[in-house]
């Protein structure tokens, strides 16, 4: 393959569009530049021409151009990803933002693979092969964020995948992770496809990693909670009552700063898990004051957060006297709230209507019409 290369794809919102790729990427900017072709949104290069004869006499001083300097160009067989993209968001529930993403450089794309979330042939073909362009689908409110890929190989088909939602940092190699899929080409298909079976189980790898990190980060703070509830304690010179001795205090000011760290995992992810429980469906519904206390003890953690990123002075006795009730409530109910989150599923997504074809008349019908 050459150093530098040059796809072109027809888009119908701008007509001729090019995409610059290779080591030497450069070198095809340049040649797209002198050409007539002007950098746009993404660093997708489109021309500005709409007269079909100065779009030819573009086209053939690129070719002219780009072979002068060793630059393969290759006219695409698939639509423009980018209108690809949209036309399978517009047919998806709810409004999904839309953007073209362009590797040019080999190692760029290097860079999905830390935070792309999958177990699948998505993974498999951004490590092994080489995708110059994707797009993205992105949900604001939810915060998913699906990625589209030309399938390699495939003339026709194409693979979408998703990205670790963001409290999850890096999403390789997570046994929670969904397996991608293979899409049609046609948008209302694709987005049935998406809709009925990806994003269902996309949820669901996320439900299960959040009880995860919670299940974790509980384990660590009760197994410290442990060890710090072992500190001897001293008597109080010449009397019965005993008090803290320094040693103690200390240790104790370090395990709630340390439990608090380890907490924060729990204020990312417990509130939603909490929003999807349902006791009274369960197998235990007497959980359910449970839960509610749960909930409370997460408003006040929130509110101290919320202080702290807000810059409201708290000191540490303060922070403290708030914190440490909330974390021991969660220690205390954490089995039930987890059976609970293991029993509960995800909220079902809004689903997607394809219209239905017209009906088909008889040969009979026909000729009465």
């Amino acid at each position: 393959m050459a150093d530098a290369q040059i796809t072109l794809a027809y888009s119908r919102n701008t007509g001729v569009v090019a995409i610059a790729t290779g080591e030497q990427y450069k070198s095809a900017e340049s040649a797209l530049n002198d050409a007539g072709f002007r950098r746009g949104e993404a660093g997708v290069y489109q021309l500005t021409y709409t007269d079909e004869a100065a779009v030819r006499a573009t086209l053939a001083h690129l070719a002219e151009r780009a072979e002068a300097r060793g630059i393969q160009v290759t006219a695409s067989s698939r639509r423009f990803i980018g209108d690809t993209a949209q036309d399978i968001a517009r047919c998806l529930p709810g409004q999904w933002d839309t953007q073209v993403e362009i590797y040019s450089h080999p190692v760029w794309q290097e860079d999905l693979a830390p935070y792309l979330w999958d177990c699948g042939e998505l993974a498999r073909v951004v490590r092994t092969d080489r995708i110059p362009y994707a797009a993205t689908l992105t949900d604001p409110i939810s915060g998913t964020t699906l990625l589209l890929v030309e399938r390699p190989g495939h003339q026709l088909s194409y693979l979408v995948g998703a990205f670790a939602p963001e409290p999850f940092g890096e999403g390789s190699n997570d046994p929670h992770a969904p397996r991608s899929i293979t899409v049609p080409p046609f948008p209302g298909r694709a987005a049935q496809v998406i809709t009925q079976r990806y994003l269902p189980a996309y949820d669901r790898a996320v439900h299960e990693r959040r009880i995860a990190h919670v299940a974790e980060a509980l384990d660590l703070i009760q197994s410290e909670w442990g060890s710090w509830n072992e500190l001897p304690a001293a008597p109080q010179p010449g009397g019965a009552v005993r008090v803290e001795p320094p040693v103690f205090t200390t240790a104790a000011g370090e395990f709630l700063e340390s439990a608090w760290r380890e907490f924060l995992t729990v204020l990312d992810h417990a509130p939603a898990l909490l929003d999807q429980c349902r006791p009274a469906t369960s197998a235990w519904p007497q959980d359910a004051e449970v839960l509610d206390q749960l909930a409370v003890a997460l408003l006040t953690t929130l509110q101290v957060r919320e202080d702290l990123n807000s810059g409201v002075p708290l000191s540490r006795a303060e922070h403290r006297a708030q914190t440490r009730p909330a974390i021991e409530t969660w220690l205390a109910h954490s089995q039930q709230f987890l059976r609970q989150a293991r029993a509960a599923s995800p909220r079902p997504r809004p689903t997607v209507a394809l219209p239905q074809p017209p009906h088909r008349l008889t040969p009979g019908q026909a000729r009465h019409r």
